[in-house]
Formats: C-alpha cells, sequence, structure tokens
C-alpha cells in the first residue's frame, strides 16, 4: 500500500475514557464523566419530544442540504441561508477546509496547544504546521501574525481556547484580521459560544461583512447536548460557503440529528439555563483552587484548566479510581494539570471533594 507518510505517523484521535470502560476495569458502580466538555443536564425536552414523535422515514436518504436546518440556523443567527455549511459535528467542517485550502505547498497557522484537530487535519494534508505557545492561557496573536506567510492558506483560532478557557476579545480579534492576508482564511472556532459571558467576547457574525476570508465554527455539541448527533456548521460569506461544498460528504447530517437540532434551536430558555449552571460550577472550583492554592485559569467554556503542580496523569488516576473521569493535561500540553468539564451542582462538588483528598494524600507523601 502506498499510503502517506505522514499517516503512518499519525495517532488516531483519543476520546476521553467511557463510563462503560471505567466500570469494567474499576469495578465501579457510579462514574461521573467530566472529560469530554458535555452539557450535564443533557438536552432540551423539546428535543426529546420532537424524536419521540418523528415518525420517520428511515429506508431514505435525509435532506442532503438540510434545507429546514439552515434556514433554522439562518433566522436565529441573522443570516442568509447561503452563509451556512453543515457538518457531522464541527470536526467535520475542519476536516472540509483542511482539505479545501491545505497542502504540501501551504502551512498553517494556530496556537498551542489548542484543539488538536487542526494540526491533525494539516499534517493528513501534508501542510507544514506552525504553532505558536499560548500566553498566560491565550493566543499570542502578534506572534500568529507575523508567523503568516505568502504560504499560508489557513489560520486557526479557538475561542475560548481549548483547553485552557481563555477567549479573544473583539478588540484583539480585529486588530488581528487587519494584518491578514485577504487570502489567507481565518477559522474562528467558538464551539463554547453559548456559554461565554464576558462583556467583550466579539459579535463574530457582525464581522463577517467586513472580513470575507473569515469563517465562524460553532456546534451542537456543547450547551445544546447533541453531542450524540454530531451536528456542527460553519457561517461565512456565501463565495466561501460556495467553494468549500464540493469538498462536503453528501448526506453527512442525518435525518434525526436534523431534527434534533431544529429543536434544540426552538428552546433558548434551555441554553440560557445552562449557561447560568455552568458559571454557578465555575465559581465552586475558582472557590476550591483559591482556598487550595492551586492556579487555573477562568474560563469562558463549559471546563476549567487546573494546575496541581505535579504529574497531571497521577491526579487523573486518583480521580479515576474513585470514580471521576476528567482530562489528563498531559496530553493537552499541560503536564501538570487537569481539565475538567463542568458538571452540576452535586457533581462538583463531588469531584472537588476527590480533588481535596488527592492534596492531603500528596501532602502527606511530601512529608
Amino acid at each position: 500500500m502506498r499510503w502517506k507518510d505522514q499517516l503512518l505517523k499519525l495517532k488516531p484521535y483519543q476520546p476521553g475514557k467511557t463510563i462503560g470502560e471505567v466500570k469494567r476495569q474499576y469495578n465501579l458502580t457510579d462514574i461521573v464523566k467530566l472529560a469530554s466538555n458535555e452539557n450535564p443536564f443533557g438536552s432540551s425536552e423539546n428535543v426529546k419530544r420532537k424524536i419521540a414523535g418523528n415518525p420517520g422515514s428511515y429506508s431514505v436518504y435525509p435532506d442532503g442540504y438540510a434545507f429546514e436546518l439552515r434556514n433554522a440556523l439562518a433566522e436565529h443567527l441573522g443570516v442568509k441561508e447561503g452563509q451556512i455549511i453543515l457538518g457531522n459535528g464541527s470536526d467535520e467542517i475542519i476536516q472540509i477546509i483542511a482539505r479545501a485550502l491545505l497542502s504540501p505547498q501551504t502551512n498553517t497557522v494556530m496556537a498551542a496547544p489548542t484543539f488538536p484537530q487542526y494540526k491533525h487535519n494539516g499534517i493528513i494534508e501534508g501542510s507544514e504546521t506552525k504553532e505558536i505557545p499560548v500566553v498566560n492561557g491565550a493566543h499570542d496573536l502578534d506572534g500568529m501574525a507575523t508567523a503568516i506567510d505568502h504560504q499560508t492558506s489557513v489560520v486557526w483560532l479557538c475561542s475560548p481556547n481549548n483547553p485552557t478557557g481563555v477567549h479573544i476579545t473583539e478588540e484583539e480579534l480585529t486588530a488581528f484580521m487587519a494584518r491578514v492576508p485577504d487570502d489567507v482564511l481565518v477559522v474562528l472556532d467558538e464551539a463554547y459560544y453559548e456559554y461565554v459571558v464576558a462583556d467583550d467576547f466579539p459579535d463574530s457574525i457582525h464581522l463577517l461583512d467586513q472580513y470575507k476570508n473569515l469563517i465562524i465554527l460553532r456546534t451542537f455539541s456543547k450547551i445544546y447536548g447533541l453531542a450524540g448527533f454530531r451536528v456542527g456548521y460553519g457561517i461565512a460569506n456565501e463565495d466561501t460557503i460556495r467553494v468549500l461544498e464540493p469538498a462536503r460528504e453528501p448526506f453527512n447530517v442525518n435525518a434525526l440529528a436534523q431534527t434534533a437540532a431544529i429543536a434544540a434551536l426552538e428552546d433558548q430558555k434551555f441554553i440560557e439555563e445552562c449557561r447560568n449552571e455552568n458559571r454557578a460550577g465555575l465559581q465552586q472550583f475558582y472557590e476550591f483552587c483559591d482556598h487550595a492554592g492551586l492556579t487555573y485559569f477562568p474560563s469562558q467554556g463549559n471546563f476549567i484548566l487546573i494546575d496541581f503542580n505535579t504529574d497531571g496523569q497521577e491526579v487523573f488516576q486518583f480521580l479515576l479510581e474513585r470514580g471521576y473521569i476528567v482530562r489528563s493535561g498531559t496530553a493537552l500540553g499541560f503536564p501538570t494539570g487537569i481539565r475538567v468539564t463542568v458538571g452540576s451542582k452535586e457533581q462538583n462538588e463531588g469531584v472537588i471533594k476527590a480533588m481535596t483528598e488527592f492534596l492531603n494524600v500528596d501532602a502527606a507523601i511530601s512529608k
């Protein structure tokens, strides 16, 4: 087989451990998964009603253009339906962009650490990847702008950044866009957009008229609680979407997923409630960290990156054996920390208690 050389050196995406896997491995009955930034409150009851009442015609292909979902999104966002591209999660939109724009003759610029699929897809396409280290958890936009050259095809911005939760302000974004050449696509990944409460977060959709080389990515996998359905979307200039569409797989958003996403959009009260619960949950973690003397990045997402000043894998393992699945910072570019998804009040209390136990055990061992 004449495999691409880069594929032989890549590992597939490693998701967090599943609940079933941990139950079997550690003989536990109660598991709390706080590793994948899923919504602990599930999805809107409106979604469940619409799915249950959907008669379905599953022997035929779904609407390949997803007309009803596109129009529902267009109305919700205040854009034209021709400005939207849909994907099997926003992961597929990332793949589409990489497939359309990256090659061995190009390079692509991103922060480090950030969402790993930007680099992963760049490598598959043979593109040079330029990683610019974050500064205090934030994108070094000046460094990223300096890294752009005549071979740069795509720049990736993740705001709030995963895994740090730090966002890019409107002032920072517009100053950066002013430095980016018109023929370089800037991908602004706003997967956690609905969780954001910062006053200076950009109203990015209103920037699309000014910057034709900007595409915004969002998803139904996070606050909408539809991770199992896999629905993501991009919003950009109509010309950009028109060029990207041929790289999209046909029928890539299944029929049930389209129904679920439309129903989820209709219940914005649920979204507001989840956002409020998330802020309260983050405050629980902030208070724990402040009391314990741990450093962390204040987050605009539904997760928090905590520095334990020790091997993050040890913290991860300690919590895992007590029924809490978190994400080790070792794989995220922060080897002394862990990333924890914000859960319900009770889930947060439980994992904080377990983290307190780890600190006490660690302190006793140190003595």
